[in-house]
């Protein structure tokens, strides 16, 4: 088996580390996509994990980039059928209406785009008000990204050895978890959830993995921010508009027409002999 160092994300995805990454962003993601309504959802990137088979919108698609290809793959032991891909696009520019989606899932697409920044500024375009976006990533402040900066420190120096290789994949520039919330707020998000997970250490073994397997528990209530991955979802918020009900006409009561009152008005000391003189004359 090829070295996590030499591969691509893809394939380390089917690593053992990889496929225990994989498990909890899928039971993740679907907690977190199952509640939300409307009628279009969009996947981008990373067919390997089906972001969006727990929601139950009528029109769901998965968009690869051009650099992924037209062909989905999933692991050999994975025991699910190719996906279908709707199309492969640029993320930066992406081929739908402004505010014509209700829901998009970026899985670690974020750390491979070009453009992260011009990413999610297309996300937010193409967002409804109220749609909502959720974002899987690798933390950079973990026991897996200490070990990966530790292996790039030893390739800046020129040393190689087998212990000092990079556990994950080369590409990518892998965000912080703050630092992707001060993005979303500048983009008028709402960050609505988040969390952490996978908190055994950086080990390229099923068994030792295995081994590990207490440390789940004791990351989660001990250091809860520092697993190896996150899943942030947030709601697009527009200013100034609020949702109604709608606007049911009043027909307005008929009024009753005010009374007309005639006054008689007479000059003081004149008499109506008076006025009839003034007429003859």
């Amino acid at each position: 088996m090829q070295e996590a160092s030499s591969i691509d994300l893809p394939l380390w995805l089917q690593t053992p580390p990889g496929r225990y990454v994989l498990a909890w962003e899928q039971a993740r993601i679907e907690t977190h996509v199952a509640d939300v309504f409307g009628f279009h959802a969009l996947q981008l990137g990373l067919p390997e994990i089906d972001a969006l088979q727990a929601n139950r919108m009528p029109h769901r698609w998965l968009a690869l980039s051009a650099r992924e290809g037209a062909a989905a793959t999933v692991p050999e032991d994975g025991g699910a059928a190719p996906r279908t891909v709707a199309l492969s696009c640029d993320f930066d520019a992406l081929p739908f209406a402004s505010q014509s989606l209700d829901l998009v899932v970026l899985p670690h697409t974020l750390e491979l785009a070009r453009d992260p920044h011009h990413t999610l500024r297309e996300v937010e375009r193409v967002l409804v008000p109220e749609g909502q976006v959720v974002i899987t990533g690798l933390n950079p402040t973990s026991l897996w990204g200490l070990r990966q900066a530790g292996g790039r420190a030893a390739q800046r120096l020129g040393r190689r050895s087998d212990d000092e290789r990079l556990f994950l994949p080369r590409a990518g520039d892998f965000i912080a978890y703050r630092r992707l919330r001060d993005w979303l707020r500048l983009l008028s998000f709402e960050v609505e959830s988040g969390g952490f997970g996978c908190y055994r250490p950086a080990l390229r073994s099923q068994a030792w993995l295995d081994r590990y397997a207490w440390m789940e528990r004791a990351g989660e209530r001990w250091w809860p921010v520092f697993g190896a991955v996150y899943l942030l979802k947030a709601v697009k918020r527009v200013r100034g508009m609020r949702l109604i009900g709608p606007a049911w006409k009043k027909t307005p009561k008929p009024r009753a027409a005010p009374a007309v009152v005639s006054h008689k008005h007479h000059r003081a000391g004149s008499s109506p002999d008076d006025r009839e003189k003034r007429f003859e004359t």
